[in-house]
C-alpha cells in the first residue's frame, strides 16, 4: 500500500517491493498463506503465481471496496478466499478454517492504498474536496466527520500529538473546536483550511495539515490497535517455518514490528553468559535479514514507495 502522500496528481496503485515481500514470504508452493491487506490484489497476484495448484491464499481487507474488486479479478482461481474485515481478526478466522497453527506466511502491506487515497469521495486525501469519511471499511464506525463533530478537545489534541506527531497538536484543536461552533466541519478541504491557519511554522514541500490527517486516519480506523493485536495472536497461527512479513509506511507502525521481533528474539530474561539454548528461554519467532527499503530505481517510479520498510521474521518454535 502507500503512506499519506499528499500529491496534486492521481497515481494509479502500485504495489510496493512486490518481489521482494512474495520473495521473503514463501516457503513452501504448497502452503497456506494469509494477505492481511489485500488493497488492489498486487502482492496476492505474485504469490499466486508462485504457489502449486496445491497452494491456497486468504486475502483480508477491511474495504468492501478492495473485496468486490478482488473477487471479481481472481473469479476463476479456486486457490484464493476472501474475508471482509481486519487483519486483527486472523486468529478466530483460522481456526474457523481449521488453519490454526498451520499458515506458512502472513503478510501485511500496511497503510493506505492508492485507490482509497485518489478517490476524493473516500476523504482521506485533501488535495481533492470529498466529505470527510476516512473510514477503510465503510460499513461501519463512525466518519472522521462523526468523530470531528464529537470529540472534544483534549480527545482531538490527543489523537492529532499521539498518531500524527503533530507538535502543534493543540492549537489545531482549539481551532476546530472553534471552527466546528461556526459552521459543521463536514469536507476535506474545510478541515484542511482550518488546520493549516492553525499552523504557525509551515514547511517546503509539506502541506501543514499533513500530519493531522495521518493522526486522524490512524485513529478512525484502529490501524496501530489491530497491529498490536494481530502481533499479540500471529506466531500461533503460524507453523514451525513460517513466514511474518510487514512492510511499514511510518515510524508509529514500524517500531511496533521492529520491538515486537526483537522482544520474541530475547524470549525469557535470563543472567548472561548461561548456557541456554533458544527453545529453553521461549524462543519462538527470530528475525529473518536486515530491515529492506525499496530500490532508488522503485522509488523513482513511484514516489510513495520512499518511507516503506520491510521486515521479515520466521517462526522457529
Amino acid at each position: 500500500m502507500t503512506a499519506v502522500s499528499e500529491s496534486a496528481e492521481q497515481v494509479e496503485h502500485t504495489t510496493v517491493l512486490l518481489q521482494e515481500a512474495v520473495e521473503a514470504l514463501v516457503t513452501d508452493p504448497d502452503g497456506f498463506y494469509v494477505d492481511g491487506t489485500f488493497g488492489r490484489g498486487g502482492h496476492t497476484a505474485e504469490l499466486l503465481a508462485r504457489l502449486s495448484g496445491r497452494g491456497r491464499v486468504l486475502a483480508i481487507d477491511k474495504d468492501p471496496q478492495a473485496i468486490a474488486s478482488g473477487e471479481e479479478r481472481f473469479a476463476q482461481d479456486d486457490r484464493l478466499g476472501f474475508f471482509h474485515g481486519s487483519f486483527a481478526e486472523l486468529q478466530n478466522v483460522a481456526a474457523q478454517m481449521e488453519k490454526a497453527g498451520e499458515i506458512s506466511g502472513v503478510l501485511l502491506d500496511l497503510g493506505v492504498s492508492s485507490p482509497q487515497l485518489d478517490q476524493a469521495d473516500r476523504g482521506f486525501s485533501f488535495m481533492r474536496d470529498g466529505p470527510l469519511d476516512m473510514r477503510m471499511d465503510t460499513s461501519r464506525g463512525l466518519s472522521a466527520a462523526e468523530w470531528i463533530a464529537s470529540a472534544d478537545e483534549q480527545e482531538i489534541a490527543r489523537v492529532i500529538k499521539e498518531y500524527g506527531e503533530e507538535r502543534f497538536a493543540r492549537r489545531m484543536a482549539s481551532a476546530v473546536i472553534r471552527e466546528r461552533a461556526i459552521k459543521p466541519i463536514t469536507g476535506t478541504v474545510q478541515l484542511a483550511k482550518i488546520l493549516a491557519a492553525a499552523h504557525p511554522a509551515w514547511e517546503r514541500g509539506r502541506h501543514p495539515a499533513t500530519k493531522a490527517f495521518q493522526g486522524i486516519r490512524i485513529f478512525i480506523n484502529r490501524e496501530l490497535d489491530d497491529l498490536e493485536d494481530l502481533l499479540a495472536q500471529v506466531i500461533d497461527t503460524l507453523k514451525v517455518g513460517g513466514r511474518l512479513v510487514i512492510i511499514s509506511f511510518h515510524s508509529l507502525e514500524d517500531r511496533r514490528v521492529k520491538r515486537f521481533i526483537r522482544d520474541q528474539e530475547q524470549g525469557i530474561k535470563l543472567p548472561k553468559n548461561l548456557p541456554v539454548r533458544d527453545v529453553d528461554r521461549g524462543v519462538r519467532l527470530v528475525k529473518v535479514g536486515k530491515a529492506i527499503k525499496p530500490a532508488v530505481s522503485e522509488v523513482d517510479g513511484n514516489v510513495r514507495s520512499r518511507s516503506a520498510v520491510m521486515r521479515i521474521a520466521e517462526r522457529v518454535a
